[in-house]
């Protein structure tokens, strides 16, 4: 190899980089609206219809409502459960939060998956695809709200999680849970559409929400957007994650392993085929002289 053949075949490694630019600029020109659900709590009256919808519509374990007694204790989304409503009690009385992914609008799961797995649709769902899971678990580790379960007990594992009932989005339906409410706790609907409607509650009765809408930006924006009377820390909500959309924070490293894996080896390959070519010549010079 040459010098020029060299510095040809760098450049053509380093070329290779481009394409997570286009990609990166192909998914900023996307014009797709999401979808999501606007929580208002104030509405909740805590009787779990959305667990027992949600359960049936995914062949899950269905809870026993009545009997269970599951509002006594706090409780985090499983493998059993994709949506779970806990019981707070506060300076305002009860407050019943429903539990769920809240389908960020850029995924940390969908971002750590090596496989492409775990995937934010056009529509707005983050999805699971078990024929393409490695069964890594990145996607539980990376997630700030810990809602990736993994079926450890099960001989042919799967990751579980709430997928916002893509399957009836795509049939014109709303999530199960959305249509189980009898209260309208639950809005099914576009971002800005849901953003329009809780603006106007808070703003219009400021004495009964605080001001804020949970998911507007936390962690760059969630699917689900929440309302509350009292301060969200108070009803087990994590208020200190920031704005910033994690996968933002991998992003230079992750777009600089192409050049770390195939420019540097490539670089020093040539650099020792170059070293080889100038030994030769150096060793045929010699014998000339000779």
């Amino acid at each position: 190899m040459d010098r020029r053949n060299f510095l040809k075949t760098t450049a053509a490694v380093c070329a290779a980089t481009l394409p997570f630019k286009n990609i990166k600029a192909e998914e900023t020109e996307m014009k797709t609206e999401f979808s999501g659900v606007l929580v208002d709590t104030t509405r909740c009256i805590g009787c779990r219809s959305c667990e027992v919808a949600c359960s049936k519509e995914h062949d899950l374990y269905v809870p026993d409502i009545k009997n269970d007694s599951a509002l006594e204790s706090l409780r985090t989304t499983s493998e059993k459960q994709w949506t779970v409503v806990n019981r707070f009690e506060t300076e305002k009385g009860e407050v019943f939060v429903k539990r769920q992914c809240l389908h960020c609008w850029q995924p940390a799961c969908t971002a750590a998956c090596l496989t492409n797995a775990m995937y934010k649709t056009k529509e707005g769902p983050v999805t699971w695809d078990g024929d393409k899971c490695m069964g890594c678990r990145y996607c539980m580790v990376s997630c700030p709200f810990d809602i990736p379960k993994f079926e450890y007990n099960e001989w042919n594992p799967k990751i579980q999680k709430c997928n916002m009932c893509f399957e009836r989005l795509q049939q014109g339906k709303k999530p199960a849970c959305v249509e189980a409410c009898p209260t309208d706790a639950l809005m099914f609907g576009s971002k800005r559409q849901l953003m329009e409607v809780a603006r106007h509650r808070v703003y219009n009765y400021p004495d009964k929400y605080v001001h804020k809408i949970y998911g507007e930006h936390d962690v760059g924006g969630t699917g689900w957007l929440y309302l509350s009377a009292i301060p969200f820390e108070q009803i087990g909500f994590s208020t200190d994650l920031g704005t910033t959309p994690y996968p933002e924070y991998t992003k230079e490293f992750l777009f600089s392993v192409p050049l770390v894996l195939f420019s540097i080896p490539a670089f020093l390959l040539g650099l020792n085929l170059l070293t080889n070519r100038k030994n030769e010549l150096s060793e045929k010079q010699g014998w000339k002289n000779e």
